[in-house]
């Protein structure tokens, strides 16, 4: 009988420990107004992205991600503190904790469990360039790190071939700092720049944690492609000359059926960029994403050599996406998809790489990898857990992403079918042949038939009942949105 009882205690203690939850590793890697559209593993076929791909290619791509808000600040203030910028009013550059209170964030729920936690560089909001060169925290949250790491750079200053793009129409103003569109050649390697030293960082905290005993949450925040697209020389050969970059499609009267408010803050024309200045501004963008991919690359080889790959979920993204042309539009703020849809890969080890086509937002990374990591379960948080389509590609949690435009006091629903704008909250009114929406608008896009969102469909008869059903989700949205535990 003992031999029996043996055994069966072993088939118990290993059933015990098949199904708990791993306790993994997190390592965040973030970058800043990165495209999808600009990545090789998402069909880029002139910026190579090598080693992000080779991430992809190992873990779970998803095609529908969409970020919270369109530009930093309150898109990371969302997915770090787990609730939507308007729950928490969060709709600035400033840190979400006078909102949550003691409420925890992503990393200080890990950190409350046991983890240690850490950021390099920009995870919460930094300025770029401006808080880049200065080194400082920005909107930084103390209480979501046991250490942490501000990376310097000389940004726009760094010595090397510049050229301000923005506003330059006979090239004579200077290169000069600020949220500007400003290209740099730059003279020596990756460790003149912030990133290159936020690699080298990481790299060394990864290599320090090899023996710790505790799991750890780790967030590495680029700061590229954000412009100034600054980096070493090496990185703008393959997209020279700038004159063999391809710009997007280019409709007349592109912006005739669209509001006011649907026309994004950054131009071709009110930036008084030419079509040299419009596709050398396309190679700078790319040449960031290369050297951006390069630092990838760095951080995953030092993980691999450091023996944690095996237990280390790795998750890659960016806080939103950025218009290179498409309508005319640079930059970010819209609410269109080459602005509101970001990269995502999720590695989880263990897992088969797949492609998931379902809707997800980043607000769903907390819960999530708190899920896989087997962390207590908090029903305040206002994204999903998403992990069960890690397993099944297929599987849904969303009919359809929500996503912000505060500057705009925009707001967008997205579904299979249709994306649906709208902006301020003035209700639709109708008029002798047509609808007139205020001056702030709707827009109403067709995504299976116009993919590229050149025709608005809000102002034509035929699709009032879809406008009016989505105006109703949107006041649904919202009012859910608001019902939450900060306002108890």
């Amino acid at each position: 009988m003992k031999p029996i009882l043996i055994t069966f205690l072993f088939l118990l203690l290993l059933s015990v420990k098949l199904d708990a939850k791993e306790n993994y590793n997190v390592l965040f890697i973030i970058s800043d107004d990165l495209t999808y559209t600009a990545l090789s593993c998402y069909g880029n076929k002139v910026c190579q992205t090598p080693n992000i791909d080779k991430l992809a290619a190992g873990g779970v791509r998803f095609t529908q991600a969409y970020c919270q808000g369109t530009y930093c600040g309150p898109s990371r203030a969302s997915f770090m503190s787990g609730y939507y910028p308007h729950a928490t009013g969060s709709l600035g550059y400033k840190s979400p904790r006078p909102q949550i209170g003691d409420r925890s964030t992503w990393s200080q729920h890990f950190r409350n469990n046991g983890y240690h936690a850490a950021r390099v560089s920009k995870i919460y909001h930094m300025g770029v360039p401006g808080g880049i060169e200065s080194g400082g925290d920005g909107a930084d949250d103390p209480l979501s790190w046991d250490e942490k790491y501000n990376c310097k750079g000389p940004e726009w200053r760094a010595p090397g071939d510049g050229e301000t793009l923005q506003k330059n129409p006979n090239g004579k103003r200077p290169v000069v700092g600020g949220n500007t569109f400003v290209v740099v050649e730059a003279d020596g390697d990756d460790l003149v720049h912030s990133d290159g030293k936020a690699a080298a960082k990481a790299v060394e905290l990864l290599g320090k944690y090899k023996p710790m005993n505790k799991p750890f949450w780790l967030g590495v925040g680029f700061v590229r492609p954000h412009v100034p697209f600054v980096a070493p020389r090496k990185y703008y050969e393959p997209f020279k000359p700038y004159s063999k970059m391809v710009l997007p499609q280019k409709v007349p009267g592109n912006w005739d059926d669209i509001p006011q408010a649907g026309i994004n803050y950054c131009t071709s024309e009110n930036m008084q960029m030419d079509i040299r200045k419009q596709k050398k501004a396309i190679g700078g963008y790319y040449a960031s994403v290369a050297y951006l991919d390069a630092q990838v690359g760095k951080v995953m080889d030092a993980l691999e050599k450091s023996g944690k790959r095996d237990n280390t979920i790795v998750i890659f993204t960016s806080d939103h996406g950025f218009h290179l042309g498409e309508h005319d539009f640079w930059a970010k703020v819209s609410l269109r998809d080459e602005s509101a849809k970001v990269p995502l890969i999720i590695s989880v080890p263990g897992k088969k790489p797949s492609v998931c086509n379902s809707f997800v937002e980043l607000l769903d990374l907390y819960p999530t990898l708190s899920s896989l990591c087997g962390l207590p379960k908090q029903d305040r948080l206002q994204g999903k857990d998403i992990s069960l389509m890690l397993d099944d590609p297929s599987y849904e949690v969303r009919e359809e992403a929500f996503c912000v435009a505060p500057m705009r006091t925009g707001f967008l629903l997205r579904n299979k079918k249709w994306a649906f704008i709208q902006y301020g909250e003035k209700l639709p009114t109708k008029l002798k042949g047509g609808f007139e929406h205020g001056r702030n608008g709707i827009e109403l896009f067709d995504m299976e038939k116009d993919p590229q969102q050149f025709t608005n469909l809000a102002d034509t008869v035929e699709c009032q009942p879809v406008v009016e059903s989505f105006r109703k989700k949107l006041k649904d949205k919202l009012i859910a949105i608001r019902k939450n535990d900060l306002l108890n």
